[in-house]
């Protein structure tokens, strides 16, 4: 599953990439034409970033560098332009990573607002079948025993029959 993750991941990489790139290069040409955004904007960074790197350097090559020579102008411009261009493509998929973030995060919040939901009116469901459950049990118990349905229907038989008995007796004659 990783192996086929990455690819995917790679993918969207390079979309996000494809899709910043020209707002990338509108603030490098920006940069490029406008004096303030690039002494303000562009130069710090740069001039920055080139003193930690040769720095770095040459503490990896064993060497004490005291000073560092900045960056000219037009090399410092170009490089601020390029990390620019760089952090506004890293910032771009930042926020497509945080917006799927919370994509999912309320895609699980509604799944588990509908367990709940489901839960309860499954809660809900048993409770009304354990009262109807009661109540035929209640009436069950009210229903005579069957020994005194048959007690009440041989009673019947003999009423019925002394009935039949009376009918069949011919009126006596006054």
């Amino acid at each position: 599953m990783v192996v086929g993750a990455f690819p995917m991941a790679k993918l969207l990489y390079l979309g996000i990439r494809q899709v910043s790139k020209p707002l990338a290069n509108r603030i490098k040409e920006a940069a490029r034409r406008s004096e303030f955004f690039k002494t303000y904007i562009c130069l710090p960074p740069a001039q920055l970033y080139h003193w930690v790197e040769m720095r770095t350097k040459m503490s990896v090559m064993g060497f004490k560098a005291e000073a560092v020579k900045p960056l000219n102008e037009e090399a410092a411009a170009e490089l601020g332009a390029e990390l620019l261009g760089e952090a506004t493509i890293f910032i771009v998929a930042c926020s497509c990573l945080l917006l799927e973030y919370w994509r999912q995060q309320a895609q699980r919040r509604r799944n588990k607002v509908e367990r709940l939901a489901a839960w309860d009116a499954l809660r809900d469901e048993v409770g009304h079948l354990a009262l109807a459950l009661e109540a035929l049990q209640e009436q069950v118990q009210a229903v005579p025993p069957q020994s005194a349905l048959e007690e009440l229907r041989a009673q019947v038989q003999e009423v019925r029959a002394q009935l039949c008995a009376a009918d069949l007796q011919p009126a006596p004659q006054e």
